[in-house]
């Protein structure tokens, strides 16, 4: 599959805040890409994917935070807190071709399907956002006091996941309904699956960090490649967080293309292969850690229109203290999160980023 020139990543167009086109085929791509995860759990062979099962760990998000929480409104329909996690650990430790150690959630995305599942919104949060982290329970229970100016893709390896949700619930005032959570090593795996996928760059990408080395075109990346890809930062842009986000969404629509490319979801048997693959990455809250519980949830969706989604990033602008970090810029982000709250359209003054990422 060869990209067309004006869907690469320009390191330009895609820091600029605005929606195009390609931005709400993004979102498209993100919500198929679930339906991946919930297909196995909705066709007559079911019996076939039941030991997938086991595979799905699950946190008791509720039990973590307690009541201290936005209150859930009747008509805010369904909030997703969507997290890409590189451990750095176990089968993760073999893919950290760069220098940083720990676990980070390298993606965040809160998926938003309004009262009616009729469109659906997803708001990307650069990973190098200073926020305010609440206090939260750690793993054992402990009480871990509450930080500001703490890196949002930090709060993973500081805290665990309950805590990604709850300073997320305190910087929007949204209250996640769900949580999925997918884990790099399964991310290569799946790649490699399927035999790798096609991207094409309008430049060439020279990333030490993450060890990605490829000159302007198209190329084959293998779940190694893959994964470079998706965490390459510094070989684009002014090396901010910005620019990766883009590449990430690129390389999405790659990825799904290529599994409806080769028609993979027409065979029962690499449909379980990609099922198994991805639930033994997978971790959600402990009301859908279950392929039933998936697939009823994936059924409520059947409604949501992907030619209406839309994939935006969280408006963000230049940190005063520390150029190298963004905060959420104002008044774009409370309108943002307020409108999500209400179930109401996103104004468009609301999408545009202060911060550019270093493009022009």
């Amino acid at each position: 599959m060869t990209t067309p020139a004006t869907d690469t990543p320009s390191t330009s167009r895609r820091r600029r805040g605005q929606e195009t086109p390609r931005r709400r085929r993004t979102g498209r791509w993100i919500l198929l890409s679930l339906a991946v995860l919930l297909v196995a759990g909705a066709g007559t062979a079911y019996w076939l994917y039941s030991d997938l099962d086991g595979n799905i760990n699950g946190v008791d998000i509720d039990e973590a935070i307690g009541d201290d929480r936005p209150e859930k409104l009747p008509t805010s329909g369904q909030n997703i807190l969507v997290l890409g996690s590189d451990s750095r650990a176990g089968d993760n430790a073999e893919l950290n071709t760069g220098k940083i150690a720990g676990a980070r959630s390298d993606t965040a995305l809160v998926m938003h399907i309004p009262e009616g599942r009729t469109q659906a919104v997803a708001v990307s949060i650069p990973r190098d956002t200073l926020v305010t982290r609440p206090e939260c329970k750690d793993g054992d229970g402990s009480t871990v006091a509450s930080a500001e100016r703490v890196m949002f893709n930090s709060i993973y390896s500081q805290v665990g996941p309950a805590c990604v949700v709850k300073t997320v619930e305190k910087m929007s005032g949204v209250r996640m309904d769900h949580y999925v959570e997918i884990d790099f090593a399964g991310f290569k795996d799946l790649v490699d699956a399927i035999g790798g996928v096609e991207v094409t760059v309008d430049q060439d990408i020279h990333d030490t960090s993450s060890g990605l080395d490829l000159t302007a075109g198209t190329h084959r990346l293998d779940g190694t490649e893959s994964l470079q890809f998706v965490r390459t930062r510094h070989g684009i842009g002014d090396g901010s967080d910005l620019g990766r986000i883009g590449l990430q969404q690129e390389f999405m629509i790659a990825l799904l293309g290529e599994i409806k490319k080769q028609d993979l979801l027409g065979s029962p048997t690499k449909t379980y292969k990609i099922a198994d693959t991805l639930t033994a990455a997978l971790t959600t809250d402990s009301e859908l850690a279950s392929l039933t519980a998936l697939a009823d949830f994936g059924r409520s969706m059947n409604g949501v229109d992907p030619g209406s989604m839309e994939t935006i990033m969280l408006p963000v602008a230049y940190d005063k203290q520390d150029p190298n970090r963004v905060v959420a810029a104002e008044p774009q982000a409370s309108t943002l999160w307020k409108a999500i709250r209400s179930d109401q359209e996103i104004p468009e003054s609301a999408k545009k980023s202060p911060a550019t990422g270093g493009g022009s």
